[in-house]
């Protein structure tokens, strides 16, 4: 992380800030009343510097991200206030001030690549027209799309750029629309959620190379983000958002290790650390749920949800105190902040021990895909099976097979000839349309992207209303109970009932799946990422719940996630996937501690945390290889940090044991992964 220069800091009259935002109020008109969404916030962008926004889903962060940029919605406007970027006033420029401005002077990378591409346009002409609309030629504007595509380490951008952008994958997506981004050099780049659906390796690449670029050309950023570990490495400073409010500021340093406002230290006992499992104890949560927006009461905004709440907290709304050191804080008992009570759930019984026979058995599962004229190995003989209680984590990049090992699992994918699936010992059909009701109501899913699970026509109370009476056969004032006591385990309230899912954040859509998901009372519940979208705090309710319900019901769990802190906190066991094949399956202590299989290790080392944010990563080289052309001997060698030769490149090794119930597949002997990785360890964690 680069240091801002002083100079810049104390604001010399010479240099202005890159952006900055003063007492701004952000309003919404909705049938006939105008409601305040962000109020009094105020921060500063220094040049060359990196800015974190945070807090949960609701609370204006991407608000604000788009007043800078002057994209509101129609009914959307800034009341009150200014917005400085550049030392031009935002607000107050004509149509043309304001194409130029967002042509050179301030860039925004979505959290959704795919939406910010116009997907009948080849990449290369879609970057090109960020050139064009400078005023190079077309024929130049080629070129430099190109170098640009190279810039932001795309290999073979000659290629990239002939293709369409559902031809990409989503960390290639990311880079191109990064790539777009800074074509123009702009001083402010606004990020808003940038690594939220990639993998660690890829979101290990991306944020070195925002960190690259922004030592390269100078440009700030406001990054935003709910992945906490991603802020504490990319950001000098942080401003931590509640409910349309400014309630902590400060060096990101100092806001992650000592907090000094109720919310931020909620946010931060949310995230499952290291070391932390299922079976010691509950995740905190932070109790409650947001306000409705522009809910004003007459004290703290925070007060209904905070531990620390006295009467003066409820009349009396705190200013922004000064704490020193640059610090602010909007708490009236900021220097006791860090003694907020603990909200979790009642203390956890021993967890059932795990039954001894498989509730659910997949032996020999290859799939294979045509494209094209060609064939894609989605899976290669996979060989995984899941206990009752049990939940078995399933990790690795995009395009190693998980989601279809998933979607083979609950019916949606055929698995090839020679496969066997079994349920209760009994054969289980490849096809959901084969299997019975009570199959089907076994088995459920949760998806990564639930705006392709909901349909868009239908209110959040039949969603869930609909799953609950045609899989658990609840009816009447039964269903209108089982209703409330869903909602309210996934944190929903009742006025999202009548809401559509064109209505709901992204992390309020994923607790309806979720929701509907458990409708049925299902025994087995495959998560493709049910996580990803959501806030820390939502997370953490989330992961409570699922392992409340597992307790109770003995309910298994198929859980994938590239994020591995949840991975580590919720798994039993773990299976590590590259290219359709298992390289690595154990217990989840032992998968995530010495000797581990290379990409394993490279896996870990990729994901930013609290506890360290200047580790080195190990790199792996290149994209994952095209499962059409799989490489020969051990599919990984063409990446792997520890490569030995020849024997790695021409003999496929077996997935062999390295301890009790752990299983690794790689040539390099088990005494010495676990003395090299050991070693690595112990250098790492030296002091200087």
């Amino acid at each position: 992380m680069s240091t801002v220069d002083e100079t810049v800091r104390e604001g010399s009259a010479a240099v202005s800030d890159a952006l900055s935002v003063e007492d701004v109020e952000i309003s919404y008109r909705v049938r006939s009343r105008t409601i305040r969404v962000v109020r009094d916030v105020s921060f500063k962008v220094a040049r060359g510097e990196s800015y974190g926004l945070v807090g949960e889903s609701g609370n204006g962060k991407s608000t604000i991200a788009l007043a800078v940029v002057r994209y509101l919605a129609r009914n959307g406007s800034v009341s009150a206030g200014k917005i400085v970027v550049d030392g031009r006033d935002v607000l107050t420029m004509n149509a043309d001030q304001l194409r130029d401005y967002r042509a050179n002077t301030v860039s925004m990378v979505y959290q959704e690549p795919g939406r910010a591409l116009n997907p009948t346009i080849r990449v290369g002409r879609q970057v090109a027209e960020v050139f064009e609309i400078a005023g190079v030629a077309r024929a130049e504007a080629l070129d430099c799309a190109q170098e640009m595509l190279a810039r932001v380490q795309i290999a073979d951008p000659a290629h990239v750029m002939g293709r369409y952008p559902h031809q990409l994958s989503g960390g290639m997506l990311q880079r191109v629309v990064i790539a777009m981004a800074i074509a123009a050099e702009p001083s402010l780049l606004i990020l808003d959620e940038p690594t939220t659906a990639l993998d660690a390796t890829v979101e290990a690449e991306v944020l070195e190379l925002i960190a690259s670029l922004r030592e390269q050309t100078g440009t700030s950023l406001l990054f935003i983000s709910h992945n906490l570990g991603v802020i504490a490495k990319m950001c000098d400073r942080v401003g931590v958002l509640y409910a349309g409010e400014m309630v902590e500021e400060a060096a990101a340093g100092e806001v992650f290790r000592d907090p000094r406002h109720p919310y931020t230290v909620g946010l931060l006992r949310c995230i499952p650390r290291r070391d932390m499992l299922k079976a010691h104890r509950a995740l905190d949560t932070i109790p409650g749920s947001l306000p409705p927006p522009g809910f004003v009461p007459p004290g703290c905004i925070f007060a209904d949800r905070c531990g620390l709440v006295e009467e003066r907290c409820r009349v009396e709304s705190p200013p922004l105190y000064d704490v020193g050191s640059g610090r602010h804080s909007r708490c009236h008992f900021h220097e006791r902040a860090q003694t907020l009570p603990r909200h979790t759930p009642r203390e956890l019984e021993a967890p059932a021990e795990r039954a001894s026979e498989v509730l659910i058995s997949a032996k020999s599962v290859s799939k294979t895909f045509r494209s094209d004229g060609e064939t894609i190995h989605g899976l290669v003989d996979v060989n995984l099976e899941l206990h009752a209680g049990e939940t078995l984590g399933l990790v690795g990049e995009s395009g190693s097979g998980k989601t279809t090992f998933a979607r083979v699992l609950v019916g949606l994918t055929a698995p090839d000839a020679g496969a066997e699936l079994t349920l209760d010992g009994a054969p289980l059909p490849g096809l959901a349309t084969k299997r019975s009701r009570e199959q089907l109501k076994t088995l459920q899913m949760v998806f990564q992207n639930p705006d392709s699970a909901l349909n868009r026509r239908h209110s959040v109370r039949r969603l869930i209303s609909r799953a609950l009476s045609r899989l658990g056969g609840y009816r009447g004032d039964a269903l209108l109970e089982r209703l409330q006591a869903l909602i309210s385990e996934v944190r929903l309230s009742d006025r999202q009932l009548p809401m559509r899912p064109a209505q709901l954040s992204g992390g309020l859509k994923q607790r309806v799946a979720i929701a509907r998901a458990f409708a049925g009372d299902p025994r087995i519940v495959i998560c493709d990422e049910p996580t990803s979208a959501l806030d820390v705090s939502v997370q953490a309710a989330i992961l409570n719940l699922l392992n409340d319900l597992q307790r109770r019901e003995q309910v298994s769990y198929l859980f994938i996630s590239h994020d591995l802190g949840v991975v580590r906190y919720l798994s039993d066991r773990i299976a590590v996937l590259y290219l359709g094949k298992v390289m690595e399956l154990g217990p989840a202590e032992a998968v995530f501690g010495a000797p581990q299989h290379p990409y394993t290790e490279a896996l870990l080392s990729a994901v930013p945390t609290l506890e360290d944010t200047t580790k080195q990563r190990i790199r792996l080289e290149g994209e994952i290889p095209s499962a059409a052309e799989p490489p020969s001997g051990c599919v990984f060698h063409t990446r792997c940090p520890r490569y030995l030769g020849d024997v790695c490149k021409t003999t496929e090794p077996p997935l062999r044991e390295a301890d009790s119930e752990h299983m690794i597949r790689c040539h390099i002997e088990v005494d010495e992964l676990r003395r090299l990785q050991s070693k690595e360890v112990s250098v790492a964690g030296a002091p200087d």
